[in-house]
């Protein structure tokens, strides 16, 4: 925080891992931003493999550590580029690349009563809630403000089917594609 006296200026905090879903978050998180004129800061939070006492048993914990940090911010501009392109996101903008779990680094950050938190939503199946930690429900109990869940894009189920499909080698059904038409030039 600053110590001037002024209004702070309103931020759209947003998690990024480079995920389908954490990429639709930026995307909606950049749309809030320039709709509420806030600044947009994107937060990549990262663990060393194995967490933190894994790595501090090594020798070399500190090198491992920076090289760590080196590749979660080039992930993290790796992203931002790919969401943005070279025009950016149309608002000021602070990346940052935290180390610790997503869920709490992310409220670390929005630590203001108006900021805004996006995060996505995440897979839903049955699955994947029991294995996995949910990022959003932990922003949704702990955060200071408002916290915006994006659900997946729809393209994302299509995604993991077609990935299904590949993965159990079971034949593309193409009967669909043949009742569509594109428009011929000249006709």
């Amino acid at each position: 925080m600053s110590g001037s006296d002024g209004p702070a200026t309103p931020r759209v905090v947003v998690g990024v891992s480079g995920s389908l879903g954490s990429l639709t978050a930026l995307s909606r998180a950049a749309d809030e931003a320039r709709r509420r004129g806030a600044e947009l800061w994107p937060v990549l939070a990262w663990q060393p493999p194995g967490g933190d006492l894994a790595a501090r048993r090594g020798p070399a914990s500190s090198l491992l550590t920076d090289e760590w940090q080196r590749l979660a911010r080039e992930r993290l501009v790796g992203v931002l580029k790919d969401v943005f392109g070279e025009a950016g996101p149309g608002v000021w903008m602070y990346a940052l690349v935290a180390q610790g779990s997503p869920g709490p680094a992310l409220v670390e950050v929005a630590d203001r009563e108006d900021d805004v938190l996006v995060v996505g939503a995440g897979r839903r199946s049955h699955l994947h809630r029991a294995c996995h930690r949910s990022v959003s429900r932990y922003c949704l109990a702990h955060a200071a403000c408002p916290v915006l869940a994006v659900p997946p894009s729809p393209l994302e189920s299509e995604l993991a089917a077609v990935h299904r499909r590949n993965a159990w080698r079971l034949r593309l059904h193409t009967g669909h594609l043949a009742e569509e038409t594109v428009p011929q030039e000249g006709a």
